[in-house]
């Protein structure tokens, strides 16, 4: 009966052993992506190439605050660079502005009523101390009115191909702070909303068009109106600058955002031995769940821990790759009867050191045959990078992990005399393979 009983107690042991193993081991897929991020949302992108490195909820529209001054950043420097507005341009303080700048609970330098400012010390005050009402100064300066520049921001949002966006001021505040002076069309607490994909996706277009936006955006602290009453000492609200609270090697951008609605957010970027990446956090909390500055720069912190430790940019083709199944195609017409084809461009991209070898490419050809004449670098398809296992993120601007595939050579087309003996060959040659194939069919 004892033995019977202890065979008895083995065999129920036996799944709660099995179980106990399997919850040892960890889920791979799972612990390569989960960073323990404190987040609403995050994503890491390679500012050179747009390689989206890692996404957290990134789809999902969420407040992004005075992360909206991107925006407004892009469409000034648009401006200075098309000629419709200079840095030595003054500005004249309307009512709204001035009403709005003597708020000091929110982060404004103060302006006079009768001031005059010129646009450069607004964008210095917008890059560096993110104030509101010179945030304002440069919308009405642009397009008039606050209300005409939200049709800008909408158009350059549509053209950078940004997804699921709602802008209701150019400065990112609550629609609530703003006196009742609000854009016309807006309500009184609306508020700017965007995913952290598309937050990205803002941030590598600025970089790309108006880089000098960091020579700003990386200055820890300015005196705004320096020797006058008016001076403010601004302090950068990027605390991972170099000397501030939570800094982090090679951040020099880009930009905070917080309200209630949208929590403690960044768009950061940060350059390491010639890699630059862009991060995005949205509503970042603390280990107590408390939203914080000091969460979003901690948050932000591991995103580039793990962009600059795990990934590097590698090269997966050459230029010039021919694929040893497929060298040529078949040319019609032509005093030579196949092409060399290769690809034409290396591709390269970053990647996870672990990871290289999951990738491999594939031709897609286009085009089986060309007909002469036929010219050097002659598009007859594509090489595309397939992923064998796992998730790849893909780019931020939606780009394929792709590459052209052309012609090496031009073939020359053939002679009237060679076309007509190519003819009278193809001629005979379709005849006696129908030939073939209908003495072969009775039998």
């Amino acid at each position: 009966m004892k033995k019977t009983m202890n065979t008895v107690i083995r065999l129920l042991l036996i799944p709660v052993l099995l179980f106990s193993v399997l919850a040892a081991v960890p889920a791979k897929a799972h612990a390569e992506t989960d960073l323990g991020l404190k987040v609403d949302a995050a994503i890491l992108i390679d500012a050179d190439s747009g390689k989206i490195l890692y996404e957290q909820n990134a789809d999902t529209s969420l407040g992004i605050a005075s992360m909206t001054k991107m925006m407004t950043e892009y469409l000034l420097l648009d401006a200075i660079d098309a000629g419709t507005v200079k840095w030595d341009q003054e500005y004249h303080v309307t009512e709204y502005t001035y009403k709005l700048s003597q708020d000091r609970a929110l982060s404004n330098v103060p302006l006079r009523r009768d001031g005059t400012y010129t646009i450069r010390e607004l964008y210095e005050a917008m890059a560096i101390y993110s104030a509101n009402a010179a945030t304002v100064a440069i919308a009405e300066t642009i397009a008039g009115t606050e209300t005409e520049f939200l049709k800008l921001m909408n158009k350059k949002a549509e053209e950078l191909g940004l997804t699921d966006y709602k802008f209701v001021n150019s400065t990112g505040l609550n629609n609530a702070d703003l006196f009742g002076m609000q854009p016309a069309g807006t309500g009184p607490n609306d508020e700017n909303v965007m995913p952290a994909k598309s937050v990205a996706k803002l941030a590598y277009h600025l970089l790309k068009d108006h880089s000098e936006v960091l020579e700003t955006s990386k200055i820890a602290e300015k005196t705004f109106r320096e020797g006058t009453d008016d001076r403010i000492v601004m302090r950068n609200w990027n605390d991972m600058l170099p000397g501030l609270a939570n800094q982090y090697e090679g951040v020099d951008g880009l930009k905070t955002g917080t309200t209630d609605f949208a929590g403690h957010s960044f768009t950061g970027t940060a350059e390491r031995n010639g890699t630059r990446l862009i991060s995005v956090v949205m509503k970042a909390v603390d280990e107590n769940g408390q939203g914080t500055r000091k969460a979003r720069f901690d948050e932000t912190a591991k995103l580039f821990n793990y962009g600059f430790s795990q990934f590097s940019k590698q090269e997966f083709i050459p230029a010039n790759y021919k694929f040893k199944d497929q060298e040529t195609v078949k040319v019609t017409k032509g005093k030579e009867k196949n092409v060399a084809i290769a690809v034409k461009e290396p591709v390269s991209f970053m990647v996870k050191s672990s990871e290289k070898d999951l990738y491999k490419p594939k031709l897609v050809l286009d085009k089986k045959s060309l007909e002469a004449e036929v010219k050097k670098d002659t598009p007859v398809g594509k090489v595309v990078m397939e992923r064998s296992e796992g998730t790849d993120y893909g780019f931020i601007d939606g780009k394929e992990l792709s590459a052209d595939v052309v012609t090496t050579e031009a073939v020359e087309r053939a002679s009237g005399i060679s076309l007509f003996f190519q003819g009278i060959g193809s001629f005979f040659g379709n005849l006696w393979s129908g030939i073939t194939d209908f003495v072969g069919g009775l039998f």
